[in-house]
């Protein structure tokens, strides 16, 4: 029994280095995930169908459906404030190239952004809504995401903005 004491000290003092190392290898792991999750979004498959550039700036295009979100800067994570974001979709009001169902929004200080419209129906048996931005700041990004259901009375749809590399920019 002697020996298994004069074990303990070393058992712990094991314990105690590989939680130290695990805590050492913790923040990496973070910064990785954080990492990949502000990945630049890429544009989706149909996202820019019916696309129109300069959608105006609207209060609502009805009520019923809320669609809301986070724009941040890839990479950094960074909430962009005063970005505008296009949002079209088929409704109850009509299809999606009707301009009562077009409108942009800006985001808030903080990236965020939010606007309701009449409810989304169908369209070729989904229902979806596009997104868009496209501007000169940041590669632009189109996106369609999929309602789970008909029935959806809103959708929450984040995405990160690659910033345009300046020498691209000027050419």
């Amino acid at each position: 029994m002697t020996s298994a004491r004069n074990d303990q000290p070393a058992a712990l003092l094991a314990g105690a280095f590989f939680l130290a190392i695990g805590a050492m290898t913790v923040p990496a792991a973070a910064q990785t995930a954080a990492a990949v999750e502000c990945a630049a979004t890429e544009t989706m498959r149909g996202g820019k169908n019916n696309f129109v550039p300069d959608a105006p700036l609207v209060d609502d295009l009805g009520k019923g459906f809320v669609v809301s979100g986070t724009v941040r800067k890839a990479g950094t994570c960074e909430g962009l404030g005063n970005v505008r974001v296009q949002i079209w979709a088929s409704t109850e009001r009509g299809g999606e190239g009707e301009a009562s169902n077009r409108g942009s929004v800006m985001t808030a200080a903080d990236g965020t952004f939010r606007l309701e419209t009449s409810p989304v129906v169908p369209n070729f048996g989904q229902a979806h809504i596009h997104m868009s931005y496209d501007d000169e700041l940041f590669a632009p990004v189109f996106l369609r995401p999929l309602l789970q259901s008909r029935e959806d009375t809103s959708i929450q749809v984040d995405f990160n903005l690659a910033p345009v590399a300046d020498d691209a920019a000027g050419s």
